[in-house]
């Protein structure tokens, strides 16, 4: 009941600013401030003069609207004041606000928490508000936008409906089919309890759906169950995504790896040295490669040493390749075989996992000078060579090709967010449709032995599917959830 304030657009010097509040008392925050009893009418900007209400010094000169709830984005009454971002602007503002009687500073993310407290969105579209917040490409931006929609929710809450009435249905037959000394058998055949009920002369209830026999609700729960599984065999489209695709550069030492992170970075981060073994730890920097995330590590040279120090880069190396998401191989354009079979066998030697998608990139081409024409004819082949191409990190030449193959494997691993159904986006989804799966499953074993058990089944499969959207068991996640959450979201 009490009324939160903050400020919900970034910090720092800006032109705007915008102070949220929230509460009961906001509409007499709003009063306070702007010195005068008449609000603006809902949802229409207004320019008022702002004061501080124990000193009546004017702050600033903004604009401040009002939504009254529940038309608002938590539900509740709801001011906002935009003003000038300068930081002596804000903080005043601030201040004055912290002096009214009522009012305390938001926690991070508790507008949100009060919007899905007030139904206003689920779980499901919380996390894309976060993720929409903290989108850097394009494609984040689409698939935030899109969960934030609802149409995850929505995907969820039908699979929820489905198995409700298929509990229903389930739970009716236990009920009514006893009392009848109704066989099974006869029901799965396509009479149904209702139609059962109604032969023998006695009354049939109200349940959705006229026939329920207990082979449909079987029916059900294996198309039910088949397409969770499909959903969850989806290669991690929207996990990577969300979080970035995680791209290994790997090698032999002086084949130019760390030259290649730099120049795909347009900086020095790392050190360049015609000395080989000098990249020892792993070097790690964010990238934008064609709207989609890719967080690229530039690691030791993959090589047997007597020494220490290098020998636990190269550790760290291989540990990195066996956790890719993908892979840039590069090799020594000058020191490679310039037939497939033989440039197949110098990336063998790096041992890349056999299943992780791979782009080979042949550096030093500009010291081929004019015999690059073998190599040329190789890196346009099929595999089993996987995609190639040359490259100079001196001269730049090869960079657009480099990039062309590098979105073409994010677009693969990441998909279209816009297209088909929504992808999972967060490990917390795959675990609790994991549960609703195992569930499922577990119907087809308990329904040989006992309905009451296998209709406890059907009830656990739905529990996961409501603590994914917060319907059912929502207070040990929400914590988690919103704490990421920016102060004023």
């Amino acid at each position: 009941g009490d009324t939160i304030f903050a400020l919900s657009s970034a910090p720092g010097r800006c032109g705007v600013a915008v102070i949220r509040a929230s509460g009961p008392g906001s509409r007499g925050a709003l009063q306070s401030l702007t010195g005068t009893p008449k609000l603006p009418p809902p949802r229409v900007l207004a320019l008022r003069h702002i004061r501080d209400p124990v000193t009546a010094e004017t702050l600033d000169r903004g604009l401040v609207v009002w939504f009254p709830g529940p038309r608002s984005f938590t539900g509740e009454d709801c001011a906002e004041l935009h003003v000038h971002g300068g930081p002596a602007v804000v903080s005043g503002v601030l201040r004055a606000l912290g002096r009214l009687p009522g009012l305390r500073p938001a926690d991070p993310g508790e507008f949100t928490r009060r919007a899905f407290r007030r139904g206003k969105l689920d779980l499901t579209a919380a996390e894309g508000l976060g993720d929409l917040i903290r989108a850097e490409t394009e494609a984040q931006r689409r698939q935030a936008l899109r969960q934030m929609e609802g149409e995850l929710g929505q995907l969820y809450q039908r699979w929820s409906e489905t198995l409700t009435q298929a509990l229903a249905h389930l739970e009716a037959y236990i009920d009514f089919s006893e009392d009848d000394n109704v066989e099974e058998e006869v029901l799965s055949q396509g009479e149904g309890w209702r139609g059962r009920r109604a032969r023998l002369g006695h009354p049939v209830p109200a349940v959705p759906n006229a026939t329920c026999p207990v082979a449909a609700v079987d029916g059900t729960v294996r198309a039910l169950e088949q397409e969770i599984s499909a959903h969850l065999q989806d290669g991690r489209r929207g996990e990577l995504l969300r979080a970035g695709v995680h791209a290994v550069i790997a090698g032999p030492p002086n084949v130019g790896k760390s030259s290649l992170l730099n120049l795909l970075c347009q900086r020095p981060a790392a050190i360049v040295s015609p000395v080989a073994g000098t990249t020892r730890d792993v070097v790690e920097v964010a990238l934008n490669i064609g709207g989609y995330p890719l967080v690229l590590s530039d690691t030791a040279g993959l090589r047997e040493t007597t020494d220490p120090v290098e020998r636990e880069g190269v550790t760290r190396a291989r540990d990195r390749l066996c956790q890719a998401d993908l892979v840039l191989a590069v090799l020594d354009a000058t020191a490679v075989p310039p037939e497939p079979a033989g440039l197949g066998a110098a990336l063998g030697v790096l041992q890349p996992p056999p299943d992780t998608p791979c782009v080979l990139v042949l550096n030093k081409a500009d010291l081929l000078r004019d015999n690059k024409g073998p190599l040329r004819d190789t890196c346009a082949q099929s595999p089993p060579v996987p995609p190639t191409t040359l490259l100079s990190c001196k001269t730049g030449e090869g960079l657009d090709h480099l990039l062309e193959l590098l979105a073409r494997q994010l677009a693969q691993l990441c998909g279209d967010p816009l297209g088909g159904s929504p992808s999972l986006t967060q490990s917390r989804h795959s675990q609790h449709l994991e549960g609703c799966a195992a569930a499922l499953a577990r119907y087809g074993h308990e329904r040989q032995r006992d309905l009451a058990l296998a209709a406890e089944q059907l009830r656990l499969a739905r529990r996961e599917l409501g603590r994914i959207t917060g319907h059912v068991g929502a207070e040990d996640v929400l914590d988690i959830i919103f704490r990421d959450f920016c102060v004023g979201k």
